[in-house]
């Protein structure tokens, strides 16, 4: 589904309704979903209007633009960006939660961030469930990293993310969300972040508890060229 008429809060209103309908649709409770805005290539301005419209948690790929665009922002900020062990204090420092874990080193050099600013930071393991997709651990060795994170002090699995393929059918996009809810519930978490603004629905139905919408939101990304940071 998308939205790209009105205004962001026309849209993210709009939205809300119709994932709280697909919801009852589901025997799920409306409202039940957190909704996480993400503000990839988006500048400062729409993120603004985004949170005045009533979003509360917003997902971010690059340490650079969340730098610039996100500082000071009442929000919960998600990384859902790949995570690169020289930038991961920085991580810690800007972002709530990192949603995209996916290998021991990536974790430690987290964990370090995290004991030298005397916190615990929340973490879920992107599951690889794409064949196109660089990144995210394997399913078959979730259980390994799942460990190997368990056993680092200052980082908390809250649960699983995972993307799906690129251009898949409905039925193909339903199988590779069942794998990634299948390492989900080996995690203790409680976070199954599944679905994206073109596969939302299967997400849903997956038993996803949270949706990374982008364009569903601020309508079509503008070019890189056209960002002011």
């Amino acid at each position: 589904m998308m939205l790209e008429r009105g205004s962001i809060a026309d849209r993210y209103v709009a939205l809300r309704q119709v994932i709280d309908a697909a919801l009852r649709s589901l025997g799920r409770a409306p409202g039940s979903i957190r909704i996480v805005a993400v503000t990839k290539l988006q500048p400062r301005a729409p993120v603004l209007e985004a949170i005045a419209a009533g979003v509360q948690s917003v997902g971010e790929n690059y340490v650079k633009e969340a730098e610039s665009k996100l500082a000071g922002l009442p929000v919960r900020k998600h990384f859902i960006g790949h995570v690169q062990t020289n930038k991961a204090r920085r991580i810690c420092e800007l972002f709530d939660v990192v949603e995209s874990v996916d290998r021991i080193e990536a974790a430690r050099a987290l964990e370090r961030a995290a004991t030298a600013q005397g916190r615990t930071l929340p973490v879920l393991l992107q599951v690889n469930v794409s064949p196109t997709e660089r990144f995210g651990v394997h399913p078959a060795a979730f259980d390994d990293l799942l460990a190997g994170v368990r056993a680092l002090e200052h980082l908390r699995v809250e649960g699983v993310m995972a993307i799906a393929p690129a251009g898949a059918t409905h039925e193909e996009t339903l199988r590779a969300f069942g794998t990634a809810r299948a390492c989900f519930e080996r995690s203790g978490g409680e976070v199954l972040s599944l679905g994206m603004s073109g596969d939302w629905r299967e997400a849903l139905a997956a038993g996803s508890t949270e949706l990374r919408l982008g364009t569903a939101i601020f309508g079509p990304r503008p070019a890189k060229e056209a960002i002011r940071r």
